[in-house]
Order: C-alpha cells, then structure tokens, then sequence
C-alpha cells in the first residue's frame, strides 16, 4: 500500500475510532450505535420473538438485552459455513447503586458505587466522570437509553498532606475512597431528578436504572511522530469498532460473515447476553432453520466455521518489560497479537493460527505473539466461552494495549489499521 494512503488510513481510522468511543460510554450505547451504522448501510433489524423470514445475500442484525448485538450478512450462493467476529461491548467501570445519594459533612452529596469489572481503581481519581446507561420506566415507556453528556462527577483524591505515605502505595476501599462527589448538600436535584430531567419524564415514572460512570476524556493521539492513541475503552471497543468497519465492507461469497458483540465480559459473560449464554447458537441455528436447513445440516455448517475472538492483549510495557514472557513479547505499532494458553483460557492452536497468519499475508499487515509469563496468571476472554457451545475452530487476537482496564488505555496508530484491514479481508473484501 501506498505510504502517502497508509498514513491517511490510519490517521481517519484511528479519528473514527475516537468518535465511537465518545458516542459510546456504555454498553448500551455502543450496541445502539453499532446498530444505527448497520441500518445505514441496509441491515434490517429482527425481534427474537418473531419469526425470521431470511433471504440469501439479505443483512440482518439482532440484539439481546440492548447490550449485546449479532449482526449477518447471508452470501448470495449456497450457504457453506459461517466466518465469525466475537467482541464485547463492556468495560470496567463503576455501577451506581440504587438509592444513590449519600449526604456527607452537611456539605457534600456523594454517589453510592460498586465496581464492575476489574479497575485499575487509581486511574479514576480526580477525572471529570459523568453517568450514561438506560432507564426503565413505568406503563407503556418501555426502556430508555441515558447519557449525560457534561461533567458531572469526580473521585477526590486525599492531598499528599493528609497521607505523606500516599507514594508508597495506597490499597483503595470502593466503598469508602472511591465515591464521585456530585454536589452540595443543600442541592436542588437529587440523583434521580437529575436523570428524570435528562430523559424527559418524571422521577417517580423511572422504576428501574442500569446506570454507569464513564470518563470525559476524549481519545487522543500522541508521541513524536503520532504513533500511540489514548482513550477510555480501547479494551474492547477498539475490536468492536474494528469488526464493524469489517462487517461494513465485507462481499461473502460462500460463508456467512457473524459479528457478535457480546455484554458482561468483564464480569464473566454468564448472563442471558454474555458470551457463555446461548445467544450465538440461538442465532445460527435460527439462520439455517430459516434457510431450510435441518439439524443436521446446521451442524455441518458449524463444521465448516471459523472464529475469531477479538479481544485487546497486553503489550510489552517500557517500565517493566520484565512482566512480559521471555520469547513473546508483542510491542505497540507491531500488528496484531494473536494470543496462546496452554490451559485453553485462549482459544488458538497450531492450525487457528495458521490460519490468521494467512489472513494477515493476505491483509498485507504484521502479527506477533502473546503468551503469559508462566508464573503469572492471565484473563480469560470470549472465544473459548462461546466455542462450548458453538464449537468451531477459532483463534483468540487483539491490539497490544498498555494499561489494560485502566480508565484511560493506550495503543498503537497503526495496529487500528491493521485490525481493520485483517477483519475486512476476514469477511471478504480485498485485503489490500
């Protein structure tokens, strides 16, 4: 490729990336969004609880708890397998509990929160926060998407005076250290108000809140020569964003491309919409009874498969490389990682991964390794949850990420690109 186009590439892919991460300080939002990109480019969507009438070559999309989203595009020939993308649409954060406000000293108002997800709790401090997720509300008003887009909280930190031992390490209490302060004692709104404001109806119509903190701060680009990217919830909607853009430009011809974005993967994935539930399989095996297919053709579909669980891998980090695995060591701007464990925590073996390399040739883009150290214990991510029950050959991949579940998370320019041009060659398009 050109290197007067790479650069425009990755300067507009990495712009749009930050985009969809403002648009997208929760889950519920991120799938909203990936939803109206698919309605712009004809995907229609479907209700679980109706029948679905399929068309070969036809787009299609659903969604499961307004959290989680698979979306299709059927070939236009004979349907011989399916070409799947799992993602998650979740990032730790903080939950705000029911019964939110918490008065303190006659002076403040406090918020009640509880962790989501494993933080990095220090990052949180003294950021200006506000609060986006959804709403249920009473009667007929169904459920309500809710972002609040200002500043609207912070988590104070205790001045170095009060704590002289603070850069010796500090062990943070949610329940104590880390509550945003959201106004005045003698505030005219509470918590509650706030949102009923926000959304439009009264408070005493909302009978139910799933309702998160996120970080104000936007993506930004950095380094010398702009090679590194800043932004809240690189890990995972940086794949999200990715296998869209891949859903968007993919021609199938044989196989059915699949991009699933998955909820509650921070947590688990044990829920109705995570990626241990039954929500892929549902869906597939909708599509070939659709089709006309029995179940036991269904089953040779799945025979035919792939996936790729895409999901963010740690990079080697400058301070301390020595946390890192003595031969695979991915670095920022390097390609992407296509991740190992000998405990299956990662779905990848010898022929997954040769697979994705081929890929990767055919993208014209570099990939590395990622092993954990031997003495470290890692995370567990989607691909081997949903292969229980979907089992198909799959491969586990990422961007090199530094500060992974930190509220402010970096990558590499360039690594966004060639996600994006690996997916799309996934999927069909031209790879270079």
């Amino acid at each position: 490729m050109d290197e007067n186009k790479s650069g425009k590439r990755v300067t507009e892919q990495v712009e749009k990336l930050f985009a969809f991460i403002k648009q997208s300080p929760t889950c519920y939002q991120a799938v909203e969004n990936v939803g109206r990109e698919l309605e712009a480019s004809g995907y229609r969507q479907l209700e679980e609880k109706v029948e679905w009438e399929l068309k070969p070559g036809g787009k299609y999309y659903v969604t499961r708890n307004g959290s989680s989203l698979i979306a299709f595009r059927l070939p236009a020939k004979e349907l011989k397998g399916f070409r799947m993308i799992a993602s998650h649409s979740d990032s730790p954060c903080f939950k705000v509990k029911e019964n939110a406000d918490m008065p303190a000293e006659n002076a403040y108002v406090r918020l009640n929160v509880e962790k989501y997800g494993g933080m990095i709790l220090s990052t949180w401090l003294d950021r200006p926060l506000s609060v986006a997720g959804r709403i249920a509300l009473a009667g007929n008003g169904g459920v309500r998407n809710v972002m609040i887009d200002k500043d609207l909280l912070l988590i104070p930190n205790v001045a170095i005076h009060m704590n002289r031992d603070m850069n010796k390490g500090v062990e943070y209490n949610v329940q104590t250290d880390m509550l945003p302060l959201f106004t005045g004692e003698h505030g005219e709104k509470t918590f509650l108000d706030l949102i009923a404001a926000q959304t439009g109806v009264g408070t005493e119509d909302i009978l139910g809140t799933d309702l998160f903190l996120y970080n104000r701060e936007e993506g930004r680009v950095f380094g010398a020569d702009g090679e590194f990217a800043c932004a809240p919830r690189l890990d995972d909607l940086a794949c999200v964003y990715a296998s869209l853009q891949a859903m968007l430009h993919g021609m199938p011809e044989e196989y059915a491309n699949v991009t699933a974005v998955f909820d509650n993967e921070e947590v688990g994935s044990t829920t109705k919409q995570g990626a241990a539930s039954t929500f892929l399989q549902d869906v597939l095996v909708r599509i070939s009874e659709a089709l006309g297919m029995t179940g036991s053709g269904y089953r040779r579909l799945l025979a035919g498969s792939f996936m790729i669980s895409a999901d963010n891998a740690h990079a080697v980090h400058p301070n301390h490389p020595e946390k890192a695995d003595p031969t695979n060591r991915p670095y920022l701007n390097q390609g992407i990682v296509i991740k190992y464990h000998g405990g299956q925590k990662y779905t990848t073996d010898a022929v997954s991964a040769a697979y994705i390399k081929e890929i990767c040739r055919q993208a014209g883009v570099p990939w590395q390794t990622y092993a954990n150290r031997s003495d470290i214990a890692g995370g567990s991510t989607l691909g081997n949850l949903s292969a229980a029950l979907v089992p198909v050959a799959a491969a586990d991949i990422g961007l090199a990420q530094l500060a992974m579940h930190s509220a402010y998370e970096t990558i590499g320019t360039k690594d966004m690109d060639y996600m994006v041009r690996a997916m799309e060659c996934f999927f069909g398009a031209p790879c270079i």
